[in-house]
């Protein structure tokens, strides 16, 4: 499988405290990998540096064999290249649904404005909410508001898209509508680094499961043999408590 994203060596502090430390990890072309570990781990931490929200204090992080740049048009293009996906659906207001998922390509890649909106219809359409593209996002439930967040960030054509627990802030009916269009996206060969802890999605798209505590990646295995046979008593112990419940 050819690589897509690398990281070498990569360290992160906040102040003193180191929060990544030594990370290694290689996310092939069309690859699914499922980050999980307890809180305080560095999972968002990780997935932030992928796209340069978060800088590094040493190591590479590397996108199609290019290094990613610090600042400038060239962060910015990154950015474009790999989507992402936050807990909170930071949508505009003020704007409607399919003015929200059209936004990016207008302004930062410059398509004509039929065009992006004859897109942006399609995007909400994959993600089923077709008939929602004139409403505002107040108007929908919050996994609505996700599924539009989603389609935003398909929307400028990335390479791949980082999640960062998408459905942590979303009420216990509404994460399966949202993991529905995360499991299509796998499906369709997108790919996905996913922090979550939606044991279920890591078992069923995942190709890989990365589980990190204390900063570093502890194990990095298949699903079917993570969640059947963990090497490590910290994993062991993380799954006896999330399974739990």
């Amino acid at each position: 499988m050819e690589p897509l994203i690398e990281l070498r060596g990569v360290n992160k502090y906040f102040g003193t405290q180191h929060v990544l430390r030594d990370i290694d990890l290689t996310v092939g072309r069309g690859e699914v990998v499922v980050v999980i570990g307890p809180s305080g781990s560095g999972k968002s931490t990780l997935c932030r540096t992928i796209n340069r929200l978060e800088t590094i204090g040493s190591g590479t992080i590397t996108l199609a064999g290019r290094p990613l740049p610090e600042e400038g048009r060239e962060l910015a293009r990154l950015r474009s290249e790999v989507g992402m996906v936050f807990q909170s659906f930071n949508l505009f207001a003020h704007k409607t649904v399919l003015a929200n998922v059209a936004l990016a390509p207008l302004k930062v890649r410059g398509r004509k404005k039929d065009e992006a909106y004859a897109d942006a219809r399609e995007l909400l359409r994959r993600v089923g909410l077709a008939e929602h593209a004139d409403k505002y996002p107040a108007q929908l439930s919050g996994g609505q508001q996700q599924r539009v967040a989603i389609a935003r960030a398909l929307a400028m054509d990335p390479q791949a898209l980082l999640f960062d627990e998408p459905t942590s802030a979303l009420d216990p009916e509404m994460i399966s509508e949202v993991l529905e269009v995360m499991q299509q996206l796998a499906r369709d060969g997108m790919t996905m680094v996913v922090v979550t802890h939606e044991m279920g999605f890591a078992r069923s798209a995942a190709h890989r499961v990365v589980f990190m505590a204390d900063g570093r990646i502890v194990e990095d295995r298949a699903p079917g043999e993570f969640f059947t046979a963990p090497r490590s008593e910290r994993a062991r112990d993380f799954l006896a408590k999330i399974l739990e419940h």
